[in-house]
């Protein structure tokens, strides 16, 4: 087998998930939608803090379920909670998004809107599971961007913070001694649509989402520069990630990408 080698190309999936991610921040924040926090606990230091234990546990326990139906070793049960999970989320986003831009062309009727969303999911569903591994790479980079942008958009600065922190730390736990690193060990093909592969590489759907989520967030609330020097952090962590795999064959993708995506945002607000 030879040597992974990184090179600026593996950015590919990750640049076009930020740039659709931003098409999608763009579209919220042209809109009069009003969009509710996804967040249970009020914006405060307390509140963001149980925030970003909020979408750890979530995400703890989607990865452990996922790990104990690998191990059941019941391709059916993997699929029909994959299938499932990706079904609701592009319903979902489809339907604020279309909800979105009826606010900005013209109005669509709610009934509508439904027909399409529920018509786009099937469509995406085929393109994940039956097309072929570019075309299925080419949507779980569009969910990643999309979900990204409206995490971004309708969580508070506190909050966003912190679940991005939160999560940057999670995810070095869950790589090396928690359900990610089990699942890596069980066959990333067989989570086909929470997996993108592209070349040498594996993304996980959850990194396309909190890199684009970091970035629409800078657009929404700091601006356009803070946006786009949070993308350059974050294809610079990206690309540091990358290397490390060339020593090791597994390496979590936020930290490195989160925290220069933050640092680089913020500090170009103070310039």
């Amino acid at each position: 087998m030879s040597k992974f080698k990184a090179r600026i190309i593996h950015l590919t999936p990750i640049l076009t998930s930020l740039i659709f991610g931003f098409i999608c921040s763009f579209i919220l924040l042209e809109s009069s939608l009003r969009l509710h926090s996804v967040t249970p606990f009020p914006e405060s230091p307390e509140g963001s803090i149980g925030n970003a234990f909020y979408f750890v546990v979530l995400l703890l326990v989607g990865a452990t379920i996922l790990l104990t139906l690998l191990r059941i070793k019941n391709p059916r049960l993997v699929l029909v909670f994959t299938g499932t999970v990706v079904s609701i989320t592009i319903f979902f986003l489809s339907a604020v998004y279309l909800l979105a831009l009826s606010t900005i062309i013209f109005p669509i009727r709610f009934e509508a809107i439904l027909i399409f969303s529920a018509c786009l999911t099937l469509s995406s569903l085929y393109l994940i599971f039956k097309a072929s591994n570019r075309v299925s790479s080419l949507v779980i980079i569009a969910i990643g961007g999309a979900l990204g942008a409206f995490l971004g958009s309708s969580i508070q600065t506190l909050s966003t913070l912190a679940i991005l922190c939160f999560l940057a730390f999670y995810d070095i736990f869950a790589v090396y001694r928690g359900p990610i690193g089990k699942i890596a060990s069980q066959g990333l093909e067989k989570i086909r649509g929470l997996i993108l592969s592209f070349k040498d590489i594996h993304i996980g759907l959850g990194d396309l989402t909190f890199y684009s989520m970091l970035m629409g967030h800078m657009l929404l609330n700091f601006g356009i520069i803070a946006c786009l020097m949070s993308m350059v952090g974050i294809l610079t962590g990206c690309y540091l990630t990358l290397k490390m795999l060339e020593k090791k064959e597994i390496f979590p993708g936020l930290p490195l990408p989160i925290f220069l995506g933050l640092a680089s945002g913020f500090i170009s607000t103070l310039l």
